[in-house]
């Protein structure tokens, strides 16, 4: 094989974490091969914080990931800090500004974080090859990965090409299925950080408040999380639907509290009290969005007047505004999921360095393992620690 095919290192997946495992490796001197088969290296970093690449999150830490060990994330991501990250965008001079809850924006755009890595790699001497198809992986003394522009070898195989969701993007479950091959068992995949559908009644309520928007505690079991939510043409998104979603399982409720904060009883009774000639849609619609409390007020409060309600009606209608159960029929699926959920069991590897026990050389980082944020920056800070400590091994 001519001595350019040949390599310490090939990681396959440019996007955020393959780059940042390529550096890594890139650090130590190693000879690192970039694999990609798109035309352009991180995609997915351009299109997200649309547009602005919420890159970290301050409040990082290892109680914001799903898994099905949440210990594993810890040591990757004590290793690689949010701090650290942030460092090397100051590096960089990428102005960069706080939103909410700790999210870390660019004040530009997107293509500042792409274009640093992309430095930071050609700096490292990082080999990157766009446009090559993986058509076989396999390994006897070395991995021999094979391409539709001829084969590579390195002694070292990261996987980082990460999971299921947005397929338009490219996506697809190569890690997944090269990981199988390898023998390391999978935590089922499913899409997570995902708008919720719902059917029947309950879509017919929906479906004319499509558009309507509103600050809300979404429940699933025992986790809450208060953010906006955003009612659509097929059920629920905004954030606080969407990380409610990464919980959320086939058949179980949602709880909605759609005045957090507010004693929704003592504000209905108060305003029968004060202004018992006001129509409850107007009472309603100084609590909520005019849409959604013309919609619950006809459903729920069908009196003319605010005096006309018993006391019993005001006390059922608030007990729905602050514990509204909803069951959703499913999801929108990979095509609108930010993240997949599952993906190569954490059992398989070892969390401080992401290799595999049973096959030397072979590292799975990023979103093709069982590891997944919340949103709001953490996905991409386990792409950077993940990416980071594969590196500092392979």
């Amino acid at each position: 094989m001519p001595h350019n095919q040949h390599y310490d290192v090939i990681v396959l997946g440019a996007g955020a974490a393959g780059l940042f495992a390529a550096i890594a490796a890139g650090q130590r001197g190693r000879r690192v091969l970039l694999l990609d088969h798109a035309d352009e290296p991180g995609k997915k970093i351009l299109i997200s914080g649309g547009g602005r690449c919420n890159f970290t999150n301050l409040h990082c830490a290892p109680d914001r990931f799903l898994s099905a060990n949440p210990h594993f994330a810890k040591s990757a991501l004590a290793r690689y800090t949010q701090h650290d990250f942030i460092a090397l965008v100051r590096k960089h001079g990428i102005a960069f500004h706080e939103k909410t809850l700790g999210q870390l924006f660019c004040d530009g755009s997107a293509r500042q974080i792409v274009a640093m890595l992309l430095a930071e790699a050609r700096a490292m001497q990082v080999d990157l090859r766009l446009a090559h198809r993986i058509i076989g992986v396999t390994r006897a003394d070395q991995f021999r990965v094979v391409t539709d522009h001829g084969g590579f070898e390195a002694p070292a195989l990261v996987l980082a090409t990460g999971g299921l969701s947005i397929p338009k993007m490219g996506a697809t479950g190569l890690s997944h299925d090269i990981a199988r091959r390898f023998g390391l068992p999978l935590v089922p995949p499913r899409p997570g950080l995902v708008p919720l559908t719902f059917q029947g009644e309950l879509l017919e309520l929906m479906r004319p408040l499509s558009g309507v928007a509103l600050d809300s505690i979404a429940r699933c079991g025992r986790i809450a999380f208060r953010e906006a939510m955003l009612f659509t043409h097929r059920g629920l998104s905004g954030p606080a639907i969407l990380q409610a979603s990464s919980y959320w399982r086939e058949g179980e409720p949602l709880l909605l509290d759609l005045l957090p904060g507010r004693e929704a009883a003592a504000l209905l009774r108060a305003a029968k009290r004060a202004r018992p000639r006001a129509e409850p849609r107007t009472v309603l619609g100084e609590l909520l969005p005019q849409r959604l409390a013309q919609a619950l007020a006809t459903q729920h409060l069908p009196g003319l007047r605010m005096a006309d309600l018993p006391d019993r009606a005001l006390d059922a209608l608030a007990a729905l505004l602050k514990g509204w159960h909803l069951t959703p029929s499913g999801t929108e699926g990979y095509a609108k999921a930010e993240v997949t959920l599952g993906g190569v069991d954490t059992a398989a590897l070892s969390s401080r360095d992401c290799q595999a026990k049973s096959v030397p050389g072979l590292f799975v980082v990023g979103e093709a393992v069982d590891v997944t944020g919340w949103l709001g920056g953490y996905n991409f800070q386990w792409a950077w620690s993940s990416g980071w400590v594969a590196g500092q091994a392979a």
